[in-house]
């Protein structure tokens, strides 16, 4: 990969850490907030709460706690990539070592996997 398309991946990649660095702030802040408001309010224990009312306070903080551990995952993807860029590792599948396509790259700078390895790793689910 050129200088040039190098640097245009470093400017996405650097952008993308930077979205989802202050989307994870932002989750995370607000699920502290959201733990310490439950205790404050007497924590799994409150019997007052229809059980409706408990089952979906739980399904909303597991929610929660999904889209914080998703944004960090993304977050630490980004990080590698930006890692292989430097170390001029980037662009080669990390499966079969083939080149991935640079329209899969522009759409998902952070993949470490071509589109065929992507296809069978996600059949394996």
């Amino acid at each position: 990969m050129d200088k040039k398309k190098t640097e245009i991946f470093r400017g996405k990649l650097l952008k993308e850490k930077t979205r989802l660095e202050d989307e994870y702030k932002k989750i995370h802040d607000e699920n502290y907030e959201a733990a310490v408001a439950q205790q404050e309010v007497g924590g799994d224990d409150n019997y007052e709460d229809h059980m409706a009312d408990g089952a979906s306070n739980i399904f909303d903080r597991e929610r929660d706690l999904s889209l914080e551990q998703n944004a960090k995952d993304l977050l630490d993807q980004v990080e590698a990539a930006l890692t292989r860029l430097d170390s001029g590792k980037y662009g080669p599948c990390g499966n079969c070592g083939k080149p991935i396509d640079e329209a899969r790259l522009r759409a998902i700078p952070y993949t470490d996997l071509c589109i065929d390895c992507k296809a069978e790793e996600e059949k394996r689910w």
